[in-house]
């Protein structure tokens, strides 16, 4: 190992911020992955955590369309958003947020699968989501709801954005019981284990420096 790489005082240039153009690609590459395990999920019966789980759970129990369900759920939030995160991720947040609503409605429109495996889509929609998320999270934006005070106790306080989904997400999952059959209850806990596992391990206070 050289003594440059070993020597302490070795200073790493600073990171530089993300551009307009990145801020938007990230915006629309993120709720894209979210929005299709979204409609995986809506084929297949199941549900995940947070807002879009009561959207889901409202959506199964009246028949309201999901998108539009989603979105009005989480405009109270942005009022903590703004006051507590500032105008910038409010305006990504209300930004993503409505791409999921769209987004969600189109691939239900023009995506269709003839045979689905709830266990098989539960961890693998998981998985897209958590990766969603981690984009949105890095382009300073979130998906509403759980999302905004998961990413400000985070910044505030340091507890772990995963950690405090996951507490959320297991109460959503208690009152699906009511919702949706065992089967897809399993599954849909599989999910969001499996979301928040990603979000848990590679959203970290200070491991990410990019603004």
């Amino acid at each position: 190992m050289s003594s440059a790489a070993a020597s302490p005082a070795t200073v790493l240039p600073a990171a530089r911020p993300h551009s307009l153009f990145e801020d938007l690609a990230a915006l629309v590459i993120g709720t894209l992955l979210v929005s299709f395990a979204l409609a995986l999920y809506k084929q297949t019966g199941l549900l995940t955590g947070s807002t879009a789980g009561l959207a889901f759970l409202i959506h199964y129990k009246t028949q309201l369309p999901f998108g539009a369900t989603f979105f009005v759920i989480n405009i109270p939030f942005y009022w903590l958003s703004l006051r507590r995160m500032g105008w910038a991720f409010t305006l990504k947040t209300m930004a993503a947020v409505g791409l999921i609503s769209a987004f969600a409605e189109l691939h239900s429109r023009y995506l269709t699968v003839a045979q689905l495996e709830p266990f098989y889509v539960a961890p693998l929609g998981g998985v897209l989501m958590g990766v969603g998320l981690l984009v949105l999270f890095r382009h300073k934006a979130s998906l509403g709801g759980v999302s905004i005070l998961s990413v400000y106790l985070q910044e505030r306080y340091g507890f772990a954005a995963g950690k405090f989904q996951m507490i959320v997400d297991l109460c959503i999952m208690l009152a699906a019981l009511f919702v949706v059959g065992t089967p897809a209850l399993i599954a849909s806990v599989i999910g969001v284990t499996a979301l928040n596992l990603v979000v848990a391990m590679n959203h970290r206070p200070g491991r990410y420096v990019a603004g």
